[in-house]
């Protein structure tokens, strides 16, 4: 393996789960299959010595049955404005390649998939607050997605739970939950409402998960 490189994006992603994931908790899916649409913006990154901070992505998965039994299906939208060398280093990437085998979520979902479709290079327009757990994403014909936080029943406001991922994880150290709602009709046609939605720092090089902690966990030095 000879490429150097460095994915750092804040990310949000919602899957048709309820808000207790079985990837997260290590039980079975909510419904007995999966699909799932990640979407971020890239703060900082580059592959070998093409840079990569400020772009956008976003891939969407899609399962006949619990992901371990694969037979999976895979898009990749990368940002327009990706000139030719970036386009390259995010897709590579974004893909599961030049890496250790199993060392990103890309990595190994793309073990579970059996159908790739064309990469697309399109307008994506994100707007997420990882605090505050809000999201808004729209690939113009492709995607529209919304998510919000959880609200607690008997108080109105948002109910904060969290996740924390000292070892075992090859996705993210911490992320935030809430709900969302996702529309896709592209190659990969699916919807699901008030669904898992989680935000995080997807920090990944060559090796694997940058174990760094996230900015996310800045309100336990409080």
């Amino acid at each position: 393996m000879t490429d150097d490189w460095l994915f750092k994006s804040e990310s949000y992603g919602n899957c048709n789960c309820a808000v207790n994931c079985g990837c997260q908790y290590n039980i079975p899916s909510t419904h007995g299959y999966c699909q799932s649409a990640y979407v971020g913006n890239v703060v900082d990154g580059h592959f070998n010595d093409t840079p990569l901070a400020g772009l956008q992505w976003a891939v969407f998965y899609k399962w006949p049955g619990e992901i371990a039994d694969g037979n999976g299906e895979r898009q990749i939208v990368i940002d327009e404005r990706a000139d030719e060398a970036q386009r390259i280093g995010l897709e590579t990437i974004i893909s599961g390649g030049a890496c250790e085998p199993f060392s990103n979520v890309f990595a190994v979902f793309a073990t579970t998939c059996t159908e790739f479709y064309e990469t697309l290079f399109l307008p994506i327009d994100l707007e997420v607050n990882l605090e505050l757990k809000t999201a808004k994403a729209e690939i113009p014909g492709i995607v529209t997605s919304t998510a919000k936080p959880i609200i607690n029943d008997f108080t109105g406001e948002p109910f904060n739970i969290a996740l924390a991922r000292p070892s075992g994880s090859f996705e993210f150290t911490y992320a935030e939950i809430g709900q969302g709602t996702t529309s896709v009709t592209s190659d990969i046609e699916m919807a699901y409402e008030d669904s898992w939605a989680m935000f995080c720092v997807h920090h990944f090089n060559q090796d694997g998960l940058v174990r760094e902690r996230s900015r996310l966990t800045a309100w336990l030095g409080r």
